[in-house]
């Protein structure tokens, strides 16, 4: 409270979250009828051009959850899910990662059909929900997973999906090798130049924990070709920040930009997680990416 307290004082001109929100689109003055039509338009690519009436469906909204319908159609599609910062693929991406790492089953199941109609493949929203798993914990991402799969099966019209396909099978030298190439990208080359010195640098910092994180996430995870560095770069920011990993947001935040998201882009997650992980988290997470800015800034 006291920083907005601190503003408060000073006329709105001058304040700089002020501008900068300006520059990010969000303050344009918009009359309700434009922010209604946004959302309209958002919820019918919800849809999949299903709905012959979108008003339709926000009254429904209006009908079944009150005044928290109205926000949820005009400030969740209107105000966020219309800006322009980020593709709605990329949105889905986010979105279905933190519904899946806060277990919010029945929205993700929802949002597995959002995520194909934004353009998400089958196999990239499966990806996602594999990369949980590293961040949030198997049991979230194993939940995850049959709900992804029930809506598959629902949008089939099938009992069960044909057998899938598992992980590669590698010895630990292989992971080594894979893990050493995923984190020459994310630190930008600022790691040990020998595979065997960087897995000893993560033993010597971490002691067990890190041998399995190397193999593991990076070895095993970062390394498979469903989803590109970028994409799980923005998976894992939006992972981190509606768990409140600020410190772990300090090294993903860089190697974000390392794998090609602009600093608009991570900051846009931000503004996506205040509607899917809090206001709270977002400010965390914004405030933590505006660090790793500085520092970098520093540097150069």
């Amino acid at each position: 409270m006291t920083v907005f307290a601190a503003r408060a004082r000073r006329p709105l001109a001058q304040c700089g979250a002020l501008s900068a929100l300006a520059r990010g689109g969000i303050v344009q003055n918009r009359s309700y009828e434009e922010r209604h039509a946004a959302a309209l338009e958002v919820f019918d690519a919800f849809m999949g051009g299903a709905v012959a009436e979108p008003e339709r469906g926000a009254r429904s909204f209006q009908r079944q959850h009150g005044a928290l319908g109205s926000f949820a159609f005009d400030v969740v599609m209107g105000d966020v899910w219309a800006r322009p910062q980020l593709s709605r693929r990329d949105r889905s991406l986010i979105v279905i990662s933190v519904l899946a790492t806060i277990g919010s089953t029945e929205e993700l199941s929802l949002h597995t059909q959002v995520g194909l109609n934004n353009g998400l493949t089958r196999s990239e929203i499966e990806e996602a929900v594999i990369h949980v798993a590293a961040y949030a914990g198997f049991p979230m991402a194993m939940q995850a997973g049959r709900v992804v799969t029930d809506r598959f099966c629902q949008i089939d019209g099938v009992d069960r999906l044909p057998e899938r396909q598992g992980a590669e099978q590698l010895d630990d030298s292989e992971r080594q090798i894979r893990a050493h190439d995923v984190r020459k990208t994310l630190t930008g080359g600022r790691c040990a130049d020998e595979v065997e010195l960087d897995v000893a640098a993560m033993v010597e910092h971490l002691g067990d924990v890190g041998l399995i994180a190397y193999h593991w996430a990076f070895g095993d995870l970062w390394a498979r070709d469903e989803l590109s560095r970028r994409d799980r770069s923005l998976v894992v920011v939006a992972i981190l920040t509606a768990l409140s990993r600020v410190d772990e947001l300090a090294f993903h935040v860089p190697a974000g930009l390392n794998h090609g998201l602009t600093r608009t882009e991570i900051e846009e997650i931000m503004v996506q997680m205040t509607i899917y992980g809090g206001i709270p988290r977002a400010v965390e997470g914004i405030q933590a990416a505006k660090r790793a800015f500085q520092k970098i800034d520093a540097r150069s």
